[in-house]
């Protein structure tokens, strides 16, 4: 007996049929059977399903005479299913690599619940996706099991059946089937989830929910749309037979509305000519199951005429407009009174005392710039040293931490007036550079990837990017900081600006040059990794060529696992991946079952370094910092050609790398079994990067710029020439 019964009922998807199979039969759990059922598609999907159960013994074909519609498509299936847990997935969408096998142990974890739910993400056709806005719910209740009347917020996830697995013999038990017509989903969910007893919650994107831009039924124009009414009749018959249930009548009822009228203001579901009639029977089905509750404002409209309905749609079409006329308007007047205000205060002198520190876009007191604060505090206590901060990062400061909001008037005023800015991304454009001042630009590490006017010939990777705005940002540096000669010659040729390179090293980086041996106990501690086990950080970068950035390049879980006794995994995405599904496609979860540590929100990147072992990388700068640490690096190399062909290359990291370099994921997991990562060669092969790219960091970086560019003391130059050798003052050659 199969672990799920994976039931893909399919109609006219010939186009994404083999991708959804795929996804399933590629998957790293391999305990399920598929039940396709051909709704007696009239396109080449039948054909495609009979090759699929030719080759692969798990895939099990029912050709249905007739075309039944989704709901009894899946119903067919049904009765042929074998495993404990259904398993429905629409026949356009696919699952995330790994899906199968984060189910499977969550179910375990949970001890069989009736019913697991999980997360997905919309994959739009231009190539975009977008996670489930109420993403945090899943998270919110990964742990145990609950019902909904514990829960109720789980009802607020999208009614649907697809993220969602069912014990299979809850569902027998209840006998629950799919109603013919659309929206065959809400008499399923919510009968199915008001009943269980036993509901888990999985945090992790299992599949990818796809946009198409025509042929999605629900898209479609017809009168098929008032097949909603049908299906709430169906809800509440089933709650009137289960007076257990009765409790759930006005939030059902308070659904029905919000849903209907949903489906109303839409411009693509009903034809013109028949919106009244559905508004009329919307407000009589709404009527007819009204409770003692009262009726939220937003559905008040039910109770009036259609004309009142339209009405009030036009007035709030038109207070759209009206508000954002005004809030352009507002806006205006608040840049007038800004620019007023910032030149009034650049008409005084400068503040000699006074340096304005950013990092990251304003994400907090991080990087360089918070090396060189520190610094600054020690050896230079009279300069007063400001942070601009997002509002959405302030609880995360550190203690004693003075700041300013972006874009606020105590900023204009500070900016107007400062000295010394220090920065790792550009200024804001509305700064302006004042004689006197001096910017220090940090950058954000070692260039490998194309940066700056670079990108002008790569224009994938330079999308949304305003290079000749860029530059002239740049303009107003006065110092570039550089930790080698390759950075200072790419600076020179990336940004063609007037400034002078100050071969200072990388201030965040004094603290790996300084570590001692207990440094990376903090955070072992935090994340209870227990003593004496190596610690293996993965840092992969994200993919300009790739819509979102993100690119699973293998299963974290199988590598967790193959890393073997004895080993955590400890896994960081790129700070711009923070936020998007990557964190979703199953990184969150396995931090939470303990299979891994998810460092991708702790604040200071230099901890997790110092308490890890060993680094796997794909083509992150990070790299060029660990190297620091004189400890082993593996570079996975294994789509370099694609990578270099979007965003372009300064060298060839395959051919310079700091250590051992894998092609595929076998040769990486034997990498580390046979123990190669850290052999003599990789040590030989560290030591060359360390001298090419570590060359000017001594562990003083922060200290050298403070005494030099702001107390100004003469004993260290600012910026050295380059000796006159060979091939020196060459710009690195594109890999």
């Amino acid at each position: 007996m199969p672990r799920f019964s994976v039931i893909v009922p399919v109609f006219k998807v010939q186009g994404f049929l083999r991708e959804c199979l795929d996804s399933v039969l590629g998957q790293s759990y391999a305990d399920f059977e598929v039940i396709a059922v051909d709704d007696c598609s009239p396109d080449g999907c039948g054909a495609i399903l009979d090759e699929y159960a030719e080759r692969d013994p798990r895939v099990r074909v029912l050709h249905l005479p007739e075309n039944v519609g989704l709901g009894r498509a899946r119903n067919a299936g049904m009765p042929y299913a074998t495993g404990d847990f259904l398993f429905f997935l629409d026949s356009d969408d696919t699952l995330t690599p790994g899906a199968l096998r984060a189910i499977a142990d969550r179910l375990e974890e949970a001890r069989d619940p009736d019913v697991l739910v999980f997360d997905y993400a919309r994959t739009y056709w231009w190539g975009g996706t977008r996670r489930n806005v109420l993403a945090r719910v899943l998270a919110e209740a990964s742990v145990g099991t609950f019902t909904a009347v514990e829960r109720p917020e789980i009802l607020e996830l999208l009614m649907v059946v697809w993220n969602k697995v069912y014990r299979r013999d809850y569902v027998t038990e209840h006998g629950f089937r799919f109603p013919p017509g659309y929206y065959e989903d809400t008499p399923w969910t919510f009968p199915v989830l008001l009943g269980a007893r036993r509901i888990a919650a999985l945090d992790r994107i299992c599949v990818h929910y796809r946009q198409r831009r025509q042929g999605n039924i629900l898209s479609t124009t017809s009168r098929k749309h008032f097949d909603i009414h049908d299906q709430y009749e169906r809800v509440f018959a089933h709650v009137d037979a289960h007076p257990e249930l009765a409790r759930w009548r006005p939030y059902l009822h308070r659904k029905m509305g919000e849903h209907c009228l949903d489906i109303l203001a839409k411009p693509d579901r009903l034809p013109p000519s028949d919106k009244g009639e559905f508004f009329r029977r919307t407000a009589e089905l709404f009527r007819r199951h009204r409770t003692p509750t009262p009726v939220p404002a937003e559905l008040r409209v039910l109770e009036g005429s259609y004309a009142r309905y339209l009405t009030r749609r036009r007035a709030a079409a038109a207070g759209s407009v009206l508000d954002r006329r005004a809030r352009g308007a507002r806006k205006a007047a608040v840049k007038r009174v800004k620019r007023g205000w910032s030149w009034a205060h650049e008409r005084r002198p400068l503040d000699p005392n006074l340096a304005l520190y950013s990092a990251f876009s304003h994400r907090g007191v991080l990087g360089d710039p918070a090396a060189i604060h520190r610094a600054a505090r020690d050896l230079a206590p009279h300069i007063r040293g400001v942070w601009v901060v997002r509002r959405d990062q302030v609880e995360q400061l550190p203690p004693g931490i003075e700041y300013v909001l972006p874009d606020s008037l105590e900023y204009r005023r500070l900016a107007a007036r400062a000295t010394y800015f220090v920065n790792n991304v550009n200024w804001p454009r509305v700064l302006a550079k004042r004689p006197g001042s001096v910017h220090v630009h940090t950058h954000q590490g070692t260039p490998l990837k194309y940066m700056g006017a670079d990108l002008l010939g790569k224009p994938g990777a330079r999308q949304g990017v305003d290079v000749p705005g860029m530059l002239r940002r740049a303009d107003r540096w006065d110092y570039s900081l550089v930790a080698n000669r390759h950075s200072e010659l790419v600076w020179d040729r990336a940004y063609p600006c007037r400034f002078a390179s100050a071969r200072t090293g990388s201030p965040r980086n004094d603290v790996l040059v300084n570590a001692k041996p207990d440094d990376g106990a903090a955070f072992r501690l935090r994340h209870s990794i227990p003593e004496g086990h190596t610690v293996v950080l993965y840092a992969p970068t994200r993919r300009d060529h790739v819509r979102g950035g993100h690119v699973e390049r293998f299963d974290l879980a199988r590598f967790a696992e193959d890393l073997g006794e004895g080993h955590t995994l400890v896994v960081r995405l790129h700070p711009s991946l923070a936020k998007g599904p990557a964190r979703g496609m199953g990184l969150a979860e396995l931090h939470r079952r303990g299979v891994l540590v998810d460092a991708t929100d702790w604040p200071r990147v230099e901890e997790v370094m110092l308490a890890s072992d060993a680094l796997v990388t794909d083509y992150s700068a990070l790299m060029f910092d660990y190297a620091n640490l004189d400890r082993p690096i593996v570079v996975h190399a294994d789509d370099w050609g694609a990578y270099t062909a979007s965003r372009g290359a300064y060298f060839d990291i395959a051919a310079g790398a700091p250590g051992h370099v894998s092609r595929s994921y076998r040769e990486l997991t034997w990498l580390f079994a046979s123990g190669s990562w850290q052999d003599t060669e990789a040590a030989e092969l560290r030591s060359g990067f360390r001298d090419r790219f570590c060359e000017f960091d001594d562990g003083r970086a922060a200290e050298r710029v403070v005494r030099t560019l702001m107390l100004g003391e003469p004993d260290t130059p600012i910026s050295i020439p380059l000796p006159a050798t060979a091939g020196d003052d060459e710009v690195p050659a594109h890999a």
